[in-house]
């Protein structure tokens, strides 16, 4: 009978403690605690039947045989990160970008050429999603995501506060004056979310929202809804820094100057522990940037 291979977890405590000369050193670099090294590595001992380090009072060291499976542990470990090495080394030829439906068509797919002229060696693929993808599983590098911005495992950069407000067609602007009063009675239909004309009519010292059937078409992300009220079917409640293209080309206009918020914001994501690959550096340098001009 083949014996059950030794647990990775035990090989790295003991890997690192060996390298590094002791379990406390070793925990610093695990981000655990030194107790935890000494747990492990021991675990490791009783599987193999054998003391792979002198307990000291202040010091541990290799015993014949730790050393033995030190040299080889050191070399496989040293193996891995240069494969680790080369896999990222050949990745940073691609960034793989996800975002939200509506800030990826309206706001980030417009921009992203400035991008690739800044850095023509990026070949960038955008995926827009509704849910939030997995950064931590490698299938993307960095997220443009709408929350408060605490991710664990994530940093997250903040971009600029989730708002909104009414928005219509320019020749709308006077048939939906008094929008401001829920109970108003208009013949334009209202676009977007319930819940938002509900927190920008509460923000002027309404209880509640407009009824739902005073609701037009219902679509299944913001910029489908500013597109039906450009075409004139409605006013719609969106983000004015989102489609301050729109705005500034008159092809929208804001209806009342208040703007709504849910206390959320748009922040750009990426794991912790892939804070210093030079191609998320880049794109978040140049995001930022672009929030700034903006």
């Amino acid at each position: 009978m083949t014996a059950a291979f030794p647990s990775l977890i035990a090989i790295r405590a003991f890997e690192a403690a060996a390298r590094l000369g002791g379990f406390a050193p070793a925990a610093r670099e695990l981000q655990t605690t030194a107790a935890a090294v000494s747990y492990h590595v021991r675990q490791l001992e009783t599987q193999l039947g054998v003391d792979l380090f002198r307990r000291h009072a202040q010091r541990v060291q290799l015993t014949p045989a730790g050393e033995v499976l030190a040299a080889d542990a050191l070399s496989a470990f040293t193996a891995l990160r240069a494969g680790f090495a080369r896999a990222i080394d050949a990745d940073q030829s691609r960034l793989r970008v996800t975002a939200l439906p509506t800030l990826g068509t309206v706001w980030l797919a417009p921009r992203l050429g400035r991008f690739r002229a800044l850095h023509p060696e990026l070949r960038v693929e955008l995926d827009l999603s509704p849910d939030p993808r997995d950064l931590a599983g490698g299938g993307f590098d960095v997220a443009i995501r709408n929350g408060h911005g605490a991710w664990p495992g994530l940093r997250a950069v903040p971009l600029f506060p989730s708002v909104f407000t009414p928005l219509c067609a320019p020749a709308l602007v006077e048939r939906v004056q008094g929008l401001d009063d829920p109970a108003q009675q208009l013949r334009v239909p209202l676009l977007g979310r319930p819940d938002w004309w509900e927190l920008w009519h509460r923000d002027l010292g309404h209880p509640a929202g407009p009824a739902p059937e005073r609701f037009g078409t219902t679509f299944s992300a913001e910029h489908l809804d500013i597109a039906a009220a450009i075409a004139g079917h409605g006013v719609a409640i969106g983000s004015p820094i989102l489609f301050a293209a729109d705005i500034a080309a008159g092809r929208l206009a804001r209806v009342h100057p208040h703007a709504a918020t849910d206390g959320r914001a748009f922040w750009l994501a990426y794991p912790v522990t892939r804070q210093l690959s030079p191609k998320i550096a880049a794109f978040r340098d140049w995001v930022t940037s672009e929030i700034a001009s903006a």
